[in-house]
């Protein structure tokens, strides 16, 4: 069974910065792109970041680029999100997502796994 479990979130205040991480239980994890999306309050599920599985490409959302960072571990299966320079908009329920064979999409479309979420709030 796929598991996607995310961890890191929790209150910073604007400014700020916070980690996220995914740990993935996919036996073949260094086979998917893995991708960050966020859904804030009364809006619909955006793209914020993805990575290949090989040639670690990234892709980012206009909102974010500059600011945050997507990584992955293949070892420990892993993905990260390294949110700096954290805005009040930022603040939502951040997914982890996994698509095989994938190319960094930022279309929620194309993953095929997703995790539980973990909230995210940043303060003014």
């Amino acid at each position: 069974q796929v598991q996607l479990v995310e961890s890191g979130g929790g209150l910073v205040q604007a400014g700020g910065s916070l980690r996220l991480s995914c740990a993935a239980s996919l036996r073949t994890f260094s086979h998917y792109a893995m991708g960050w999306f966020r859904r804030a309050p009364g809006k619909e599920r955006e793209f914020v970041a993805a990575i290949t599985f090989t040639t670690r490409t990234t892709n980012y959302a206009g909102s974010v680029k500059g600011r945050f960072t997507i990584s992955r571990d293949n070892a420990k299966n892993t993905v990260y999100l390294q949110m700096s320079a954290l805005k009040p908009e930022d603040t939502a329920v951040y997914y982890c997502a996994a698509d095989i064979y994938g190319v960094a999409s930022g279309s929620s479309e194309e993953y095929e796994h997703w995790g539980q979420g973990t909230q995210v709030t940043v303060s003014s």
